[in-house]
Parts: structure tokens; C-alpha cells; sequence
């Protein structure tokens, strides 16, 4: 039984979101974020980096309550105010190449406790207690977790009953994509969204899962400093995107590795080929579309690759997926890459724009060798959630990504 509830949330007015709300800022090059931070005085980029203000590299504590002090700034000049009512918020993004449609809502960290919401990827402990600190000193999140549901039609035809009517946000970002929001107030469209969520028995973390593991961190220190702590209190939800299975785009991150572990490229083949068929695709480009097979472009040629079935014994749902399995019979044993986390041999890039990324960023000297896959699918990150195991890092891509400062959630 997943438990969601509508929150009033803090949120810029119609003329300015366009100017307001902005990507991540992870994804924001120097140049670029400098260049954003300079023209437009609107920008919650302004509140994430307080420095720029000081002209200076602000980190640690000091960041955390100045980007604190800089939210309040924005608050006291009505660039945000606080919804009158508690609501729900449908969100929909129109890309070039999709559409995307979901709800904001707070969702609960006693339901990331207990499993209802699941998760299919390892944190790391430094991120959740920098980003919890982060969370304590600021007092609000601004960028949902993005949360999938399986597919139902009673919360769908209360979606597109809202789609129907003028949207509260609607305008084209930089990235020429679409974004429009729907407030949802009505008491009885609540009460019937929160009571199909009931009936769902769990939630999967598509994307988000230090934001959430941070929120939960938080959740346990105010409650332990709350003497009259209730389980109500705002700092027990956290904010999420729920977007139906279906509506998932995920892709696939390739592997870049720098060197060919001491091997020459001959000894690295024939020591592939204990577990690959393989193929010289020579100069003609090779993606894969099946499970289990690989494309690699190593000296100026591609390869295709297709697991010896033989040879790999498919176990449990860890074993199955792709991204372990290139890990396991090539990362780990040829090139010698035991911490895919940590170690500096091995890179991993997505873009969806550059079908030859491998062989550009091989020819360029980046790296030796290169590997890519097919994306996994929603059913096999439910397989590793549901077994309570984790992915190896960079198994998939997910979109949508999400907009910051759309809905500010605060506790």
C-alpha cells in the first residue's frame, strides 16, 4: 500500500517560470552556468550558487546557508510564494522524441523503509549524509525523485481529465522542450488519486535514489529531535514524480576504458573469446538489439559480440543483466577494473546525439576501447528491486530528467 499526499508547494508565478525554474545544475558546463548566472537575474541557479554573488567558490556548511539565506531572498522578492492549498501537480514534458506525463506528490520515508518503495541501485554513504546536511541547513528539496508506478487507469483518467484544462505553467525551454503543469485542489480528485496509490502495492526509484536515501536520513534525525513527533510532519514525505511504467524512456550508458590492461589487441581477443562470438564489423557501424549481445570498436574497427551461452551461467537476476555481464567476463577479468565506482580507467557516457561516440571518442585517443549495449528493460529493474540486489553503475539512463524549482518542497 504506497501512502502519497498532496503538499502546498512553493512555486514562482506564470510569467516568470520560464525564467525561474532550470535544469539540474550538475548538468550545466562553467561556461554555461557563468553565462546563465550573469543574464538572468530569475534564475534558481542564483540559489544554488550562492557565491557568484561574492564572486567566490562557496563549499560545505557555508554553501548550505547561503544557498538558505539566497532562497529566502527569493521569497521576500514574490519571485516564490506558498500555495494556499495543499495539491497534487501533473507535470508533462514534450522532447523531441517524447512525451512524458506525471504527478508530483510527497511520498513517504517510512514507505522507503519498509520496502513499498524500492530501490535498484547502491548509495554511497558520504553523498547521503553531504546531501542530508545539505537538506537540514536549507529546509527545502527542489527537485522530485522520479518514482514509477505500474500503469492504472482510474489515476490515468483523473490525469487527463486535468490535461484537458488550461495549464497553470506552460512554456518551451532553451532545450526547446515543453513543459506544463496542472494544479490538482480539488478535495474529491485528492482523495481519489491517494486512495489508487493505496491500492498499489510498490514503487520503484527510476531515478533519485541519494535524494531519497538523504530525505529518509533526515527524517530520523528530526524525528529524534521532535518530542512530539507524529509521523505527519513534512520531513516524513519526500518529493516524487510518479510516472507510469510505460511512460519511462530508459536508455543505455556505453563503456569507454583507457587501456587494454598490458594485453596486445590480439591477446585481448583471444582472451574475449572464451566467453564471445566474435565478429569484425571492420569500418561498418555496429549497434546491438538483443539481449545479451555487445558492440565494441577497438583499433579503428567494430566488433559484435554475442555471449556463448556455454560459457556464462545466467543465475539470478544480477547475472542476467547486461551491464554485469560485461563486467563480469571482460571489465573484471581482461581489463582488470574491480571498482567500477572508483576506478579511473573506465568512463561512462550517454548521448543520444552522437551515434559514433564510440569510434569518435576512441579515434581521439581518449581511450582504447569501447563497448555498447541495449538498454535495459523496466521489467529487469524490478527483478534486481525485488530481489534486494543492486545494479552495477551506469546500467541505464533514465528520462525524463527533471526541472528544479518547478515545485519546491519544504519540511
Amino acid at each position: 500500500m504506497a501512502i502519497i499526499k498532496p503538499f502546498r508547494a512553493v512555486r514562482t508565478s506564470r510569467d516568470k517560470v520560464a525564467l525561474v525554474s532550470s535544469k539540474s545544475h550538475e548538468v550545466y558546463t562553467s561556461k554555461k552556468l557563468k553565462a546563465k548566472l550573469k543574464f538572468n537575474p530569475f534564475t534558481f541557479l542564483h540559489v544554488i550558487h550562492p557565491g557568484y554573488k561574492y564572486n567566490k567558490e562557496i563549499s560545505g556548511e557555508e554553501r548550505f546557508k547561503l544557498v538558505h539565506n539566497r532562497y529566502l531572498e527569493f521569497k521576500e522578492n514574490r519571485f516564490f510564494t506558498k500555495d494556499e492549498k495543499p495539491a497534487f501537480y501533473v507535470y508533462k514534458k514534450v522532447t523531441k522524441e517524447n512525451v512524458f506525463c506525471g504527478i508530483i506528490a510527497a511520498t513517504s520515508v517510512d514507505d522507503y523503509k519498509k520496502d513499498v518503495i524500492k530501490k535498484h541501485e547502491g548509495t554511497i554513504k558520504s553523498r547521503e549524509i553531504l546531501f542530508e546536511h545539505y537538506l537540514r541547513n536549507t529546509g527545502f528539496n527542489a527537485e522530485p525523485v522520479v518514482v514509477t508506478y505500474p500503469d492504472n487507469d482510474e489515476i490515468n483518467t483523473i490525469v487527463e481529465k486535468y490535461k484537458e484544462q488550461r495549464a497553470e505553467y506552460e512554456f518551451t525551454s532553451s532545450d526547446k522542450n515543453l513543459h506544463l503543469l496542472w494544479v490538482i485542489d480539488n478535495e474529491k480528485d485528492i482523495y481519489k488519486i491517494a486512495a489508487a496509490f493505496k491500492k498499489i502495492n510498490t514503487l520503484y526509484i527510476a531515478d533519485g535514489h541519494h535524494r531519497s536515501s538523504s530525505s529518509y536520513l533526515l527524517a530520523k534525525h528530526k524525528a529524534k529531535e521532535n518530542p512530539n513527533h507524529t509521523g505527519e510532519e513534512d520531513y516524513n514525505f519526500f518529493m516524487s514524480y510518479l510516472i507510469p511504467e510505460s511512460n519511462l524512456k530508459i536508455s543505455e550508458f556505453n563503456r569507454f576504458v583507457k587501456d587494454l590492461n598490458g594485453l596486445t589487441a590480439n591477446e585481448f581477443l583471444i582472451a574475449l573469446d572464451e566467453y564471445y562470438r566474435i565478429e569484425n564489423h571492420g569500418q561498418v557501424v555496429y549497434k546491438p538489439n538483443k539481449k545479451h549481445h555487445f558492440s565494441m570498436y577497438l583499433d579503428g574497427e567494430f566488433y559484435s559480440l554475442y555471449l556463448r551461452k556455454t560459457s556464462y551461467v545466467l543465475s539470478d537476476p544480477l547475472s542476467k543483466l547486461d551491464s554485469e555481464i560485461l563486467y563480469r567476463t571482460v571489465l573484471k577479468p581482461i581489463l582488470g577494473i574491480n571498482d567500477l565506482k572508483n576506478s579511473s580507467k573506465i568512463s561512462y557516457l550517454y548521448d543520444k546525439k552522437d551515434s559514433l561516440i564510440l569510434k569518435r571518442k576512441v579515434d581521439s585517443g581518449e581511450f582504447k576501447i569501447a563497448f555498447g549495449m541495449v538498454p535495459l528493460s523496466i521489467e529487469e529493474i524490478k527483478e534486481i528491486a525485488d530481489a534486494n540486489l543492486q545494479m552495477p553503475p551506469k546500467s541505464t539512463y533514465i528520462q525524463p530528467k527533471m526541472r528544479s524549482a518547478l515545485t519546491i518542497y519544504e519540511f
